[in-house]
Parts: structure tokens; C-alpha cells; sequence
């Protein structure tokens, strides 16, 4: 059993399962086919990644472009860390606009991120355990980034500037405005 906590952005949801726990512990269903294509588009996963990073890692803004776009379920088994969905599809009425959600091994809590949107999140703990399915294999040739700091994303991080601790890739990312590819609010990236 899962309840869906809905966002600012209507493709983008919180998915948080309903814990069972006792002097032994707790159970969790953690995923589920048919309740999350009952509350959320059907959605074929082929791929789990899993990431541990320290605190101040930030990863992202991450998307794949046009027919490898990925749907992502992330979730954090240990520690926590803000994660991030920025709306990427031009045309769209949320274009630039984001939401966040602090997910941590406590809450349990999931974040759908639809294809469209860039992905990113930010070690708030002394560790994170990070987990996530994606409904697209990857590709790195269709690989696409926006900076983390867009000064016109407005992304307050939760953690000091002075603390991010980035790739040398992700430390060089176009701002949204500078973005060659991205999508297109008409288009269904499911469909491709």
C-alpha cells in the first residue's frame, strides 16, 4: 500500500509507503506495478542504479535526451539527501519551475520524476545510501545537464555553497537559458 503526496508540478509526485513495524522492526513494499500504475502513468522499468555519496556531494541536474529520456523512482535506503526535479519541457506552464523533497532511510518516502525533467539531489547526511529505477537504459551519447546554482532555478540546496562537492563535469554545465536540447511540452517523450 503506497499514498501519493502530489507536488507543485502535477507529473511529478512523492510516493510514501505505508511502513508495518513492531518490536522485531518494520515491512515495507517499497514498489508495486499495479498501485503505482493505478496512481501514476504505467511504466516499464529496466534498470536499478544505486550511488553512496558523503555529505556535500551534489549530483546533477541530470536528464537524457529524446528517445533515451528516463522516467526515475529514487529513494534513499540510508542517510538523506534533498532531491530535486527541475521542469525542462519547453512550452510547459511550470518550464524553469522545480520541486524538491527531502528523502532519507527514516521516511521511506520515493520521488517520481517523469521524463522532461532534469534530476539532482544533494547529500545532506554524513552518508547516503541512494537507490533508483529508471525506465530507459542509459546512453551516453544522449546525456544532458543544467547547472545546479541557475541563479533562475532558485534551488536553495540546504547546504553552505562552500560545501558542494561536484564532479568536474557537473561543475560546468550551461544554466537553463544557455541549454541546447531539451524537450518540448508537446511532444510524448513515452511514446518515442
Amino acid at each position: 500500500m503506497i499514498q501519493i503526496i502530489k507536488t507543485a508540478i502535477p507529473d511529478v509526485i512523492i510516493i510514501a509507503p505505508k511502513i508495518f513495524g513492531d518490536e522485531r522492526g518494520y515491512f515495507a513494499e517499497t514498489w508495486s506495478e499495479r498501485d503505482f500504475n493505478a496512481l501514476a502513468r504505467p511504466i516499464h522499468w529496466v534498470q536499478d542504479n544505486e550511488s553512496l555519496s558523503r555529505y556535500g556531494v551534489l549530483r546533477g541536474l541530470h536528464f537524457q535526451k529524446g528517445a533515451a529520456a528516463q522516467s526515475k523512482l529514487v529513494r534513499v535506503v540510508r542517510g538523506l539527501v534533498l532531491d530535486v526535479a527541475v521542469d525542462i519541457r519547453r512550452g510547459s506552464p511550470t518550464f524553469g519551475k522545480h520541486v524538491s523533497c527531502e528523502l532519507s532511510g527514516e521516511n521511506h518516502r520515493q520521488f517520481f520524476i517523469p521524463r522532461g525533467f532534469a534530476h539532482g539531489f544533494a547529500v545532506l547526511s554524513e552518508e547516503a545510501l541512494f537507490q533508483y529505477k529508471c525506465d530507459n537504459f542509459y546512453s551516453p551519447s544522449d546525456e544532458g545537464a543544467i547547472a545546479w546554482n541557475d541563479p533562475a532555478l532558485g534551488i536553495d540546496w540546504k547546504i553552505p555553497a562552500g560545501d558542494v562537492i561536484l564532479s568536474e563535469r557537473d561543475s560546468h554545465h550551461p544554466s537553463l537559458a544557455q541549454a541546447p536540447e531539451l524537450f518540448d511540452y508537446s511532444v510524448n517523450y513515452y511514446d518515442l
